[in-house]
């Protein structure tokens, strides 16, 4: 029942998830035959699906060679956020790292579920790896051993200071913005700005800080020990142990934390846009612009939410497919830009600590949205117009649904 009370309440994603269905069903039927490129592709469908949809947007080579990139940065990552290994022994491997994606013969048992099984078998992520071109491979080799570096860091180190926050999101997501921009720059599509450094960056730094803020209750009960990324210098405002957050009798702090973190994140989206307005390549234009629109959604969802510190808070299915169905040009980023940020506007209580920081970033990013020029004629991803007749689609293809069942049974 609940997925048709979100049909019947959102009939407009019936269509682009119906859609996504059927690219999700086409990119696993796509698997290559060479048993090292079968486990990649297979096991990016496993560990993150709608990666898997959308790194599909990209031609085979970039295809083949971001895949590899993912599940290095994947694997690395495992490592890490395995709370069950001894600090001794995880440092050397972090430090370690970029060298064992040449050892065909080297795996490390860690993880859970899926992970492990990628930790098992990496010994076809690092046959793959070898058949990339040399400048996809120093591009990979460069990432993993700094993200390596620095994730040894900050396994030894706590994060205290806004400062520190982002240093910490540097070496596990801007590093991935600037791995990225160089497998673009090695496949000779996209040619990189002045400033390229800089604003590849705050494209990691926006999706990490936005999972870190979403993923608050899964970290903080990690068994055995808790992983905490929130700066002390945020939380401390609101509590004495970041775990407080979480209980019900702080809900007025924990929510005011939270959106001081939403807002800190909001100071990277001039960059995000200037990243993605300076890109050429259509294929690639998409595969960087579906996951940052997610993650201003995701901010939007999560802003005053008390939710977060109880459950899980995710953007509705329908609303990915729909992002990920309808954008395919700059025209489109602006307004998914600005409707999310109206979203998150209409949430500002006047009375939180930080709601004049807070609009004064949304209200920078509407004006920049508005300033293009191309927000008159777009279709909102938040409320869109025509309810009324896609209601009646809906009821047409439930009808047709419970026919052709009916058929099937006699």
């Amino acid at each position: 029942m609940g997925s048709l009370g979100m049909m019947l309440r959102y009939p407009d994603d019936i269509f682009p998830l119906l859609k996504m269905k059927r690219a999700i069903e086409k990119a696993e039927k796509q698997i290559p035959p060479e048993p090292h490129w079968g486990f990649c592709y297979s096991m990016l469908h496993k560990v993150s699906r709608s990666f898997s949809l959308v790194i599909q947007q990209l031609n085979t080579e970039l295809r083949n060679a971001v895949c590899v990139f993912y599940l290095v940065l994947r694997a690395l990552d495992t490592v890490e956020d395995d709370t069950s290994i001894p600090t001794d022994e995880k440092v050397p491997i972090l430090i370690a790292f970029h060298q064992h994606i040449y050892n065909t013969d080297w795996h490390y048992s860690c993880g859970t579920k899926e992970y492990k099984v990628l930790m098992d078998q990496f010994h076809h992520v690092a046959a793959a790896f070898l058949e990339l071109e040399i400048g996809y491979q120093e591009a990979i080799e460069e990432i993993t051993r700094r993200m390596g570096a620095g994730m040894a860091k900050f396994i030894c180190q706590e994060v205290e200071t806004v400062d520190d926050y982002d240093e910490y999101c540097h070496y596990v997501a801007g590093l991935v913005g600037l791995g990225l921009s160089k497998l673009f720059l090695a496949g000779g599509t996209e040619v990189l700005t002045q400033d390229w450094e800089h604003i590849s960056n705050s494209m990691g730094l926006f999706l990490q800080k936005t999972n870190i803020i979403r993923d608050y209750l899964e970290d903080i009960n990690e068994i055995p020990k808790s992983r905490m990324f929130w700066p002390r210098e945020i939380w401390g405002k609101y509590a004495d142990k970041l775990e407080d957050l979480k209980y019900e009798e702080n809900s007025t702090k924990s929510v005011q934390c939270l959106n001081e973190m939403v807002t800190n994140a909001l100071m990277h989206i001039e960059d995000c846009l200037k990243y993605m307005t300076s890109l050429r390549d259509p294929s690639i234009f998409r595969f960087c612009a579906i996951p940052q629109i997610m993650a201003i959604g995701t901010l939007a969802l999560c802003y005053n939410n008390a939710q977060l510190f109880r459950g899980v808070v995710k953007l509705r299915r329908g609303l990915t497919a729909k992002v990920i169905d309808r954008t395919k040009t700059m025209a489109d980023v602006y307004g998914a830009f600005y409707d999310f940020s109206c979203m998150l506007k209409k949430k500002v209580d006047k009375n939180d600590p930080n709601a004049t920081k807070t609009l004064n970033r949304i209200e920078t990013v509407q004006k920049l949205c508005r300033d293009t020029g191309v927000l008159q004629n777009r279709k909102s991803y938040v409320t869109d117009k025509g309810q009324q007749n896609n209601f009646i689609i809906v009821m047409i293809v439930i009808l047709l649904a419970i026919v052709l069942a009916y058929l099937r049974a006699n």
